[in-house]
């Protein structure tokens, strides 16, 4: 980081189950926007915003409930299938 001179480095795409982790004295965050990942983590998830002077917060939310999802509205079908 020194040599490149980087502050700070966010990264994802691994499993956080609190929805991001800080690591080495705060220079590495690892963040993950996948909540209840695959239907079975049970993990929540978190967005990172940054403001004007790059100060982090994070926002964490978990999956919508089973019974809250619905079906896709299904389409209809293209005159010429018709």
């Amino acid at each position: 980081m020194k040599s490149n001179n980087i502050e700070h480095i966010v990264r994802a795409h691994q499993l956080i189950m609190e929805g991001y982790k800080l690591h080495f004295d705060k220079k590495l965050t690892t963040i993950w926007s996948a909540p209840n990942y695959c239907y079975r983590c049970g993990n929540v998830a978190a967005i990172l915003e940054l403001d004007e002077g790059l100060n982090p917060s994070y926002k964490k939310f978990n999956a919508a409930p089973e019974d809250f999802k619905e079906p896709p509205p299904k389409k209809p079908l293209p005159e010429y299938f018709l």
